[in-house]
């Protein structure tokens, strides 16, 4: 499962004064666990929009710090803005960014504003996911009135979900806020071969929800056709949660089409690049590329990726490098300027570009570090590695196989095996670094102060529990070592002939990982005081490390049938 991160939008009435915006990012930025992405003050609008990611907790923490700040400088009897408002936080949206879903997000949404209510005394509504009435899930709703109808407060419709319900003298100065679960909007426009703007929006209308007005005889010039209440009828468009619209860039000499896609869960960026690319051609016009305004979630572009590949009967299992290089060459993202991978994927530019990883080091180096005085990495990270390099075997006969010449409508079936093949690699290089940081943990566990009896039971309890992540990190690489030798016997059996004996080999690195991964795990099982979890973690491994021989003697004589 990948690593949970939310990302959180809050919106402070404050966009004037540089010192009090500081103070709150100055806030958010001293909590662990998060990165501050952006900050966009609006003069005209007194509003400072402000964007950090994070895993759900450290977000909801700096959330409520954010929060928290904001009504200590900001004093909203005060506050003058053109945009609607009424707190000094005024919109404090949650956004499932990946492996986490929206479900849970509200959970932590209404967290957040229970926290808020009875801590800070700060009265707010839900709204959008999160909302628990029907009619609060629109924003303007929840705001209507803004600031100075606040005494709506201690009305029984107007109850807040979180807070107190009166327009008390705290509220008079920090106001109400809106708390939201919502989905990631994606800002993204796509460049067009023609300089005309009314051709732009012809196709923008293609595509987006609210469509056109119906017109009499020229879809673009004839009158519009109305009810019997006198509205203009609409013809929907084509896609669902897309907003869009025609213009000229004079920077670049073009034409685009502006898309706000406000849930790529309904419309993902590669059906909007798409569809658009139709409704262009039909009108003469081509797509010469795409630009992404802000930031996007790795699996959009991996979705994106796949989403390619498939139109092209090709396999999957490739390496999430080679996806985003597909990603970006298929949307054209590169048409007007270079698109760098690190600074535009959410994921990507949180990464700790500090860290030392053995994974990124390469083959000369990883070997030089494993031959050094140092006790790490050690015989577990070693079977990580030869265990991810044997599912990476695997991998290359099922791709192989994908592209074997008279094999074309076996495409999927072997793309299938390969992306099986690639999540077990991926797994596998992650821990070899986890083998590590296990050691490590066990390293300063020892190194902990044991002058007092409290002391000493700190430090036994520390040691015990890094004792049991050191056994839990090699089991785990048993057990994905064993599940990517499925990959092996499926390639040897059926897979490329040409290629038979590269599954053989995986299927030997496979083993050796399950034998090499357990032979930790009895190691440190001997120092482990819980000997009911022990007893429990060898006979698994047992059992593990049988089901491994077996398999892989099962794949070598395939092999050995064949050449």
């Amino acid at each position: 499962m990948s690593r949970q991160l939310i990302e959180c939008v809050p919106n402070i009435s404050e966009g004037r004064d540089p010192d009090k915006i500081k103070k709150v990012t100055d806030a958010i930025e001293a909590c662990e666990g998060v990165k501050l992405l952006d900050v966009d003050p609006g003069k005209a609008t007194n509003r400072t929009v402000i964007t950090f990611v994070g895993d759900p907790e450290s977000v909801i923490e700096a959330a409520f710090v954010c929060i928290k700040t904001a009504a200590e400088i900001i004093d909203m009897s005060k506050h003058h803005g053109e945009h609607p408002r009424m707190g000094a936080t005024d919109v404090c949206p949650l956004v499932p960014i990946s492996g986490i879903s929206m479900e849970e997000t509200v959970a932590f949404a209404r967290k957040l504003g229970k926290r808020v209510g009875e801590t800070l005394h700060i009265p707010g509504y839900f709204y959008e996911n999160a909302a628990q009435l029907p009619e609060r899930k629109n924003l303007a709703h929840c705001r209507s009135g803004e600031y100075e109808g606040l005494e709506k407060l201690s009305k029984p419709e107007w109850k807040p979900d979180f807070g107190p319900a009166e327009f008390n003298e705290q509220v008079r100065k920090t106001g109400a806020t809106a708390i939201s679960a919502r989905d990631f909007l994606v800002a993204y426009n796509i460049n067009l071969n023609t300089t005309s703007t009314r051709r732009a929006n012809a196709i923008a209308f293609d595509i987006r929800e609210a469509g056109r007005i119906k017109r009499e005889g020229n879809v673009l010039s004839g009158k519009p056709v109305k009810d019997k209440n006198g509205e203009p009828i609409r013809i929907s468009g084509k896609l669902k949660c897309v907003k869009g619209i025609g213009w000229y860039i004079e920077e670049y000499g073009i034409a685009q089409i502006s898309y706000n896609l406000t849930n790529i869960s309904v419309t993902p960026v590669h059906l909007a690049f798409d569809e658009t690319c139709k409704s262009a051609e039909s009108r003469g016009i081509r797509v010469t590329g795409s630009e992404l305004v802000g930031l996007i979630p790795l699996q959009s572009m991996l979705d994106t990726a796949d989403y390619f590949l498939r139109k092209q009967n090709r396999s999957l299992g490739i390496s999430e490098a080679e996806k985003i290089k597909i990603a970006v060459k298929s949307l054209g993202l590169d048409d007007l300027q270079p698109f760098d991978p690190r600074k535009r994927i959410i994921e990507y530019l949180i990464e700790d570009q500090n860290e030392n990883r053995l994974v990124d080091m390469n083959l000369v180096a990883f070997a030089e570090e494993t031959a050094s005085e140092s006790p790490a990495p050690g015989g577990g990270s070693i079977s990580a590695y030869v265990g991810a390099l044997g599912v990476s075997l695997g991998t290359m006969v099922a791709n192989l196989s994908a592209h074997k010449r008279g094999w074309d409508e076996r495409w999927e079936e072997f793309s299938e095996w390969a992306v099986k093949g690639m999540e077990h690699q991926k797994e596998l290089l992650a821990l070899v670094d986890r083998d590590t940081h296990a050691f490590n943990q066990i390293m300063a566990a020892y190194g902990l102060p044991k002058n007092s009896d409290a002391e000493k039971a700190d430090r036994t309890a520390a040691i015990q529990a890094a004792t049991k992540n050191a056994i839990r990190v090699p089991f785990r690489i048993m057990e994905v070592a064993l599940m990517s030798l499925e990959v092996m016997k499926a390639m040897a059996g059926y897979g490329n002939p040409n290629s038979v004996t590269d599954a053989g080999v995986g299927a030997l690195c496979a083993r050796t990982a399950v034998m090499g991964a357990f032979m930790n795990v009895k190691i440190n099982a001997g120092d482990l005081e819980d000997k009911n979890y022990v007893g429990e973690v060898l006979a698994k491994g047992r059992t593990i490390q049988n089901e491994a021989i077996a398999l892989e003697k099962e794949v070598i004589e395939i092999v050995d049938s064949k050449i």
